[in-house]
């Protein structure tokens, strides 16, 4: 994104325009101005997952949405000619992340953001790539290969959740093996020719979705973990924002999944029918293996037996850890079966798939 208009939109755009501008510039946040570029309110990344989560429609218009934040209250500016440090005081106090630059009419000029001044180091934030499981629902093709080194497009699968790590500003990485572990390490070696530090956790047996983890010496800041039979195009900053923003424990990408029931569907009360529905459409979250999760929740992963993210997140709940879920919109696939290793180099070649 070169210019702050390109943030720009309407009071009468939807919220599925908003969600467009949103995708389309990636900066986190959009601005709701006047025919005069004035600023009326601010929608950011956050408001937009959290309606997406509840299910809002997406052809009501944005002022719905403005609407919904607390009454009379107005988006948090600066002044055009404010200085370096009077913008890193007030992003600071406010905990915002963002804050629009207006002159003396409210006229948007430009958009600051808290990484941006602050330099942030991206690198405190770890990965851990999950590599370890067998892949038996891909056989023949995993029968003497890890699933995570199947190739998609002219790639393996792995290169592109570690080059996409690496364009995230991520350094450490590290990965769960098992199956066929030399692989995946005598592709990659140490990493550096693919932007990262890498090195290796070997599981002597399966020890599930999340035991692999505690193999590991505990972070100490946030640990991102991404299953290694994952494509997406999901920024993973905006996700470690959103769990910053929740303070959240745990951080759960979800997907929302529709199920049709193909047929009428009788709704009954007693021996007496209610109502008819012909093929309802359910929809569903489901979990998309892609995790943000503090020490606090490493800590309760047990040493030496089976132990899946499921288990982990029932038990963070039941701590009263908090633990919130984040909805992935952009590209997202979980190369689990055959029919889904198809589709990917289908992405791939036609591209709905970028990376």
């Amino acid at each position: 994104m070169k210019k702050v208009s390109d943030l720009f939109v309407p009071i009468t755009a939807t919220l599925r325009d908003v969600l467009m501008r949103s995708e389309k510039t990636r900066r986190g946040i959009v601005l709701v101005v006047d025919d005069r570029e004035r600023l009326l309110g601010v929608v950011t990344d956050g408001d937009i997952r959290r309606a997406f989560l509840s299910g809002t429609d997406q052809t009501l218009p944005v002022r719905t949405m403005l609407e919904v934040k607390v009454s009379g209250s107005q988006p948090i500016t600066a002044p055009a000619d404010s200085s370096h440090g009077q913008l890193v005081a007030l992003l600071r106090e406010t905990g915002v992340s963002h804050v629009p630059l207006v002159d003396g009419e409210r006229k948007v000029v430009g958009l600051v953001c808290l990484d941006d001044l602050l330099e942030e180091d991206e690198t405190t934030l770890q990965a851990v790539v999950m590599a370890g499981g067998r892949g038996t629902r891909l056989h023949p093709l995993t029968e003497d290969m890890p699933k995570p080194m199947l190739p998609v497009g002219d790639r393996p699968l792995m290169e592109r959740i570690i080059r996409q790590l690496s364009e995230t500003g991520i350094r450490q990485v590290s990965v769960t093996t098992h199956f066929r572990a030399e692989k995946i390490s005598e592709y990659f070696g140490d990493g550096q020719g693919f932007g990262v530090n890498m090195n290796y956790i070997a599981e002597d047996r399966q020890l599930g979705t999340a035991g692999g983890l505690a193999l590991m010496a505990e972070p100490e800041s946030t640990l991102l973990v991404v299953n290694g039979d994952i494509l997406t195009e999901m920024d993973f900053r905006v996700m470690q924002a959103f769990h910053r923003e929740h303070r959240a424990a745990l951080t759960i990408a979800v997907r929302q999944y529709e199920v049709q029931v193909p047929y009428g569907v009788v709704e009954s009360e007693g021996v007496h029918v209610s109502g008819l529905v012909e093929k309802p459409v359910h929809k569903f979250f489901v979990n998309a293996g892609i995790y943000l999760l503090e020490p606090e929740v490493h800590r309760l992963i047990p040493k030496g037996i089976h132990f899946d993210m499921t288990d982990l997140i029932r038990e963070a709940m039941k701590q009263g850890m908090k633990v919130v879920s984040f909805p992935i919109w952009e590209y997202w696939r979980d190369i689990g079966q055959h029919q889904d290793y198809v589709q990917a180099q289908a992405d791939v070649k036609n591209g709905t798939l970028s990376r």
